[in-house]
């Protein structure tokens, strides 16, 4: 733990690679994290609610050439700066690495709805003894609040389930084996059958067959990469809620009115 028992948390907040994001381009900048979302840099709402978080300690912030990224931007006061590696893997690895480096809680830059209670109820559910924890949504719990959204589902056969853009890596030795099979798959993602064979053929199959539960799913890819891997499920469809697209953008600013801040 870090000091007074808090996480330290990482906000990636870096470049597309292969070219610029369509959204930051849109807006004329650099960095899709920039973008305001209700008036207000993304970014820094994502600092703001980690900030508020009782059980978050330092906050980090990775993206590339930091000093010039985000220069004249207030509201960073005290968080700590990285440039980014050449994946956000290889990021989090990075960061996982140093002294102290778990438990550490990461996040995404484009995660403009995030709350401390979202960050508090993940926390506080992580499953004692996993190295590696994701947050997930169940789509009932997204669509009942956002019946028209479109989102990249995981269907499992319990279920159908949204990234929440939430890891908890607590343990650094276990976790970077993790992050190290992430790193792995994170490069053979245009290559199917490359990442079929990391995947393996079997797991891959069965997924596609309806056939896999989650459980099923976090132990195989466990034994893959040779670490405890679980899931929180989040009863926040906001949590589910990343800006990646235009869509994204709207929704987002909708549901920050509904909550009085924007």
């Amino acid at each position: 733990m870090t000091a007074g028992g808090a996480v330290a948390a990482l906000v990636l907040a870096g470049r597309r690679k292969g070219g610029p994001d369509p959204m930051a381009a849109a807006a004329g900048g650099s960095h899709k994290a920039l973008l305001p979302v209700a008036g207000v840099p993304m970014l820094l709402r994502v600092v703001a609610a980690l900030r508020a978080s009782p059980a978050v300690g330092r906050v980090v912030v990775c993206v590339e050439s930091p000093g010039e990224t985000l220069s004249g931007l207030r509201g960073l006061e005290g968080v700590e700066t990285r440039a980014a590696a050449a994946s956000p893997a290889a990021s989090v690895a990075a960061a996982l690495a140093e002294p102290g480096g778990a438990p550490l809680l990461v996040t995404t830059a484009d995660h403009a709805l995030l709350t401390p209670e979202m960050v508090g109820h993940f926390l506080r559910s992580a499953p004692p003894g996993a190295a590696a924890v994701a947050a997930l949504a169940r789509s009932e719990t997204v669509l009942a609040a956002y019946p028209g959204t479109r989102r990249t589902w995981l269907r499992f056969r319990d279920g159908a389930f949204s990234g929440c853009n939430l890891f908890l890596l607590a343990d650094a030795d276990a976790a970077g084996r993790a992050v190290a099979f992430w790193r792995r798959v994170e490069g053979s993602r245009k290559r199917p059958l490359a990442m079929a064979r990391a995947l393996g053929p079997l797991l891959v199959l069965r997924f596609a067959l309806g056939r896999l539960t989650l459980r099923a799913a976090l132990d195989a890819l466990g034994r893959r990469c040779g670490a405890r891997l679980a899931a929180v499920e989040m009863p926040f469809a906001d949590a589910a809620v990343d800006v990646d697209k235009p869509d994204d953008l709207a929704l987002a600013e909708a549901a920050l009115r509904r909550r009085g801040e924007g």
